[in-house]
C-alpha cells in the first residue's frame, strides 16, 4: 500500500495574494480539452477565470469540439481544426499548423501555459524549439497518455507504443523553453523522471474542489428513498463511459457482492452531455464512492466525492493514491485485488459507524483543497519563469546557431521530430480507436447481464 503523499506542494515566495508581475502579461494558454466536462477542461477553466479575473490579458488555443457547435465562442478563444477521436468525441486530434499563424491570430506572448499537451501541445513544443527567442513554457501534465496506450492497445502495440511515447515527451519536455513542469501526482512523476524530463523543472500541482457545489448538504433522503427504497447500500461510479475507466473490474465486484446477497443499489453516472445525470449524482449523495480506474493521473472525482462526504474506495494507482488517506477518509486497494476491493465495500457498507467516521474526515480533507489555493500556486509558478526570462533567453543553451550548416542541422532535427510525433500518432491512435471500440462492450454487457439496468428519473 502506497503511503499518501501532500496533495499540494510548496511554491517558494508564493504568498496569499495574487503576483502583481502578472497583470496586463500576454498568457497564451493552449489546452487540449476545453468544451467537454472533464478534469482537464475544469481545471483549465478554473485557472483561466482566476488569471482573467487578475487583470492578466490571456488567448485560449484549443481543438474544435462538435459539442459547442451551438455555443457562442469567447472573444479570447481561438479554435484549431482536428479530428474527434471516434471512441471518445471529447477529444479531438488537431491537424497540423504553423505557431506563427497562431500568434497572428491571437499575439505574441510573454508565457505560454499548455494544459495535457498532446496533439496540439506536441506541435507547438516541437516548433517551440525552433524559435530563435521563445517565451518561457509552462506545462502540465494531466493526462497519462502512456497508461491509456498500455491498456487498450493490442499486443504487441501496448509496449510499442509506451516506448515510442516516452521518447516523444522526453524529447519535448526537455526543450531549453520548458521552465515549469507541474505533475499531479508522484506517479506521475516517477513517469516523467523515467522518460527523462529535467527533475529540477519539476513542480507538483493537485487540483481543487468546489465544496460549495460539493457537499453533504446536497443530500436528498426522498429521492434515495426513490432510488433504493427497501434501504439498499447505494454505491456510485462516475465517470466517463469508457474501456480505461476498469468497467472490467467493477463488472466483477459487482457480481461478486449479488453472489453475497449484499443488497445494494450500483449507480453509474457516465456521459458528461447529460447533465441531468450529474444532478441525481449529487442529489444522491451515496454511501460509498467506488473508484475503479488506473489511468487517472488525479482523480478530481475522487477529491468531489470526499467533499460530498463520501468515503471513497480506490484502487492504488496514479492521482487517488495521493488523495485518499487509507484507512481515514478511504481505502486504497492494490490495482488487480477484486478480493480486497470487493470485502472492503461490503464491510464499509454495512459498518455504519465506520462510515461516517471515514465520511467526515474526507470532508474536512476536501475543505482544505480549494481552487483558490490551486490557482494562486500556478500564477506564482507562471510568476516566476516571466521574472527569469530575461536571464533564460541570454544563457548559452538559448543561444542560436548562425550559418547554413547549423540551418541545416535544425531543420533535419524539426524534420525527424515531426516524423516522430506523427508516426507516435498514426501508430497508437488508429488502433486505440479499433480496439477502444471493441474493449468496452464486453465489460459494459457484463454489467447489464448482471443487473436490470434503469435510470431513475428525477422527481
Amino acid at each position: 500500500m502506497s503511503e499518501s503523499a501532500p496533495l499540494l506542494s510548496s511554491f517558494q515566495g508564493a504568498s496569499d495574494e495574487f503576483p502583481s508581475v502578472l497583470e496586463g502579461k500576454k498568457v497564451l494558454l493552449a489546452t487540449e480539452s476545453w468544451g467537454p466536462v472533464n478534469g482537464v477542461s475544469r481545471t483549465t477553466r478554473s485557472l483561466v477565470e482566476y488569471l482573467q479575473a487578475h487583470g492578466v490579458d490571456l488567448i485560449l488555443v484549443a481543438p474544435d469540439f462538435k459539442g459547442d457547435a451551438a455555443k457562442q465562442t469567447q472573444s479570447w478563444e481561438r479554435r484549431l481544426p482536428g479530428c474527434a477521436l471516434p471512441y471518445n468525441p471529447d477529444l479531438t486530434v488537431v491537424y497540423p499548423f504553423h505557431i506563427g499563424d497562431v500568434y497572428r491570430q491571437a499575439f505574441k506572448p510573454d508565457i505560454i501555459y499548455l494544459a495535457s499537451p498532446a496533439s496540439l501541445g506536441f506541435q507547438m513544443l516541437l516548433q517551440i524549439r525552433q524559435l530563435r527567442s521563445s517565451p518561457p513554457v509552462l506545462l502540465n501534465f494531466q493526462t497519462d497518455l502512456s497508461a491509456y496506450s498500455e491498456i487498450m492497445l493490442p499486443a504487441p502495440l501496448d509496449r510499442f507504443g509506451v516506448w515510442l511515447l516516452g521518447i516523444v515527451q522526453g524529447f519535448l519536455f526537455r526543450s531549453p523553453a520548458v521552465h515549469t513542469i507541474f505533475y499531479p501526482c508522484s506517479a506521475i512523476r516517477g513517469y516523467l523522471e523515467h522518460v527523462g524530463a529535467p527533475t529540477n523543472r519539476m513542480v507538483q500541482l493537485g487540483r481543487g474542489v468546489d465544496t460549495v457545489l460539493f457537499t453533504p448538504d446536497q443530500r436528498d433522503e426522498a429521492y434515495r428513498q426513490q432510488i433504493a427504497p427497501n434501504g439498499e447500500k447505494i454505491l456510485i461510479c462516475v465517470c466517463r463511459i469508457a474501456p480505461e475507466k476498469g468497467f472490467e473490474f467493477l463488472a466483477q465486484v459487482a457480481i461478486r457482492l449479488a453472489a453475497e446477497k449484499i443488497p445494494f443499489k450500483l449507480l453509474i453516472v457516465g456521459g458528461e452531455s447529460q447533465p441531468g445525470r450529474r444532478k441525481q449524482s449529487q442529489a444522491t449523495i451515496p454511501d460509498l464512492f467506488l473508484h475503479c480506474s488506473v489511468t487517472e493521473t488525479f482523480g478530481l472525482v475522487v477529491l468531489e466525492a470526499m467533499a460530498s462526504g463520501i468515503p471513497v474506495i480506490a484502487r492504488d494507482q496514479g492521482g487517488p493514491s495521493d488523495i485518499i488517506r487509507h484507512g481515514q477518509t478511504g481505502f486504497l486497494v492494490p490495482p488487480q485485488d477484486v478480493d480486497q476491493f470487493t470485502k472492503l465495500t461490503r464491510e464499509v457498507s454495512k459498518n455504519t459507524s465506520h462510515r461516517k467516521k471515514l465520511s467526515t474526515a474526507a470532508r474536512q480533507q476536501a475543505e482544505d483543497t480549494t481552487w483558490e489555493k490551486i490557482n494562486r500556486r500556478a500564477a506564482w509558478q507562471i510568476a516566476e519563469a516571466l521574472t527569469n526570462a530575461d536571464q533564460e533567453s541570454h544563457s548559452p543553451s538559448r543561444q542560436p546557431r548562425t550559418g547554413i550548416l547549423a540551418w541545416v542541422i535544425e531543420q533535419v532535427c524539426l524534420v525527424l521530430a515531426v516524423g516522430v510525433v506523427y508516426g507516435m500518432w498514426l501508430i497508437a491512435v488508429v488502433p486505440l480507436i479499433v480496439h477502444g471500440h471493441r474493449f468496452l462492450p464486453r465489460a459494459w454487457q457484463a454489467l447489464r447481464n448482471q443487473f436490470q439496468c434503469s435510470r431513475p428519473l428525477r422527481k
